[in-house]
């Protein structure tokens, strides 16, 4: 009876653990795909206008990434926060710190953001107004040690969706932004809520019929019975619906093509970066070879001093030169104290190099 038991027991434990790592699983794809919804949602909204705290788009994204940084974030700790509690924001200014040009230092000196989690929003409004959150977020991936150091296993910053987060965020980088860095919207004692409702809505869709089902709609539209029309397709015959179809591709070419300046861009910035590069390596291997060709002159020069010394040192000694030479060696350090006191008044002459 008691084996019984224990069997159950450990059937239980095993099954315990499983729900625990789908969970975890579950938890990455949803806030990966609210997420890639919410920068498409963003890009679908642009205008003209730079997009604000204002914006309902912009509130649910900035808690979506939110949470995303924050997945499978270690605990809490009053040692390492002045708030009492680590936030994605202490991973933010460790592994972005090697950023060339980065907001790490103003945002640390900002007056009325005290809180570690009113620090990390903060971050996340200035990097998207200089255009470089997928810069700061690649960045930070590199730095595996720091990563590891932060997040626990499952977390999606040490998985393969951490990489397609850096890809969807690039295309932030065509909208415009502007923020204020002050008031209720950085408050950092309550938690960001994400609002899924935007992005539960149906859209029916045409690929569930396969080729049978089109067979069949087509031998029963044949028969006397059959509708003419597929009762869940609908027809359209707005000419106003039209229109904002229009509308709607033509604001998202402007996007895409607005996306498209921007990488291109990017793209002659790297270029000129490179070539800065190349023109520097050019220019330290010239100075080496330089380097190189003095110090050979300058050590056929000191060798030639040598043995100059030593010729006038043979002169000046009454023994036999060839004995001197044999039993001298190069350094003459320690010899020229003894080679003065014998000699009293000589003097030895250096050549000027």
């Amino acid at each position: 009876m008691e084996s019984g038991c224990i069997h159950t027991a450990m059937a239980m434990g095993l099954t315990s653990k499983k729900p625990s790592a789908r969970s975890v699983g579950v938890e990455r794809k949803n806030l990966i795909t609210v997420c890639r919804f919410s920068v498409k949602t963003l890009l679908e909204k642009y205008t003209a206008e730079p997009i604000d705290d204002s914006s309902e788009e912009f509130i649910n994204f900035a808690a979506i990434l939110e949470h995303i940084l924050s997945h499978r974030f270690k605990g809490s700790g009053s040692w390492f926060s002045s708030d009492g509690q680590r936030s994605f924001w202490e991973y933010i200014r460790l592994a972005c710190s090697k950023v060339q040009n980065n907001c790490i230092a103003s945002i640390e000196n900002i007056e009325n953001i005290s809180t570690s989690r009113a620090k990390g929003r903060a971050w996340i409004r200035v990097a998207l107004m200089e255009k470089r959150l997928s810069e700061y977020v690649s960045t930070a991936l590199r730095d595996t040690r720091t990563t590891r150091r932060f997040y626990d296993d499952g977390a999606i910053m040490l998985r393969e969706e951490a990489q397609v987060l850096t890809g969807m965020l690039i295309g932030l980088s065509a909208i415009d932004f502007s923020f204020c860095l002050k008031g209720e919207t950085l408050d950092g004692k309550s938690s960001a809520v994400i609002d899924y409702t935007p992005y539960l809505k149906f859209t029916q869709s045409y690929d569930y019929l396969s080729d049978e089902e089109d067979r069949r709609s087509v031998d029963s539209s044949n028969s006397e019975e059959s509708v003419p029309e597929h009762p869940y397709i609908p027809l359209v015959t707005d000419e106003e619906s039209w229109s904002n179809k229009c509308r709607k591709m033509e604001q998202r070419f402007k996007i895409v093509y607005a996306q498209k300046g921007y990488l291109e861009e990017l793209v002659r910035l790297r270029e000129s970066q490179l070539k800065n590069v190349e023109t520097e390596n050019k220019r330290l291997r010239a100075k080496v070879e330089e380097l190189t060709v003095q110090t050979q002159q300058e050590k056929k020069e000191l060798e030639a001093v040598v043995l100059e010394l030593q010729a006038q040192l043979s002169a000046l000694m009454p023994c036999d030169s060839s004995h001197l030479a044999k039993d001298l060696s190069i350094p003459l350090v320690n010899q020229w104290s003894t080679i003065t006191n014998n000699q009293g008044d000589v003097k030895l002459f250096r050549r000027e190099l």
